[in-house]
């Protein structure tokens, strides 16, 4: 129903994700250059926010509060489940160029 509709869920997702994570202000060291690096980080940060961070008003996680998750997980759980994944090698293309007769004369 289009009453129920609100923005401001999506709206205060927003506000803590931009002042907790300073790599989206564009001033600061933390500013990622590399969209490998701004993506690994921004994981990072949805997994500790939904596994680790105990929210006020649920008084657990939002994994534990929808059945994702059994317990809140530490920090050392978190690191020790991201480096255990296989790290996402960029794929390389090799391009085979021709070069064409002609050109200047």
């Amino acid at each position: 129903m289009p009453t129920y509709i609100s923005t401001s869920y999506v709206e205060r997702q927003n506000l803590t994700l931009r002042m907790t994570q300073k790599r989206f202000a564009r001033l600061t060291n933390a500013f990622s250059k590399k969209l490998d690096h701004h993506a690994a980080a921004v994981s990072l940060y949805v997994a500790h926010y939904n596994l680790c961070r105990v929210h006020e008003a649920l008084r657990t996680t939002p994994a534990v509060a929808l059945g994702v998750a059994e317990r809140v997980w530490a920090i050392g759980d978190l690191l020790e489940a991201a480096l255990s994944l296989e790290p996402n090698r960029p794929v390389r293309i090799k391009r085979q160029f021709t070069v064409i007769d002609g050109g200047k004369r």
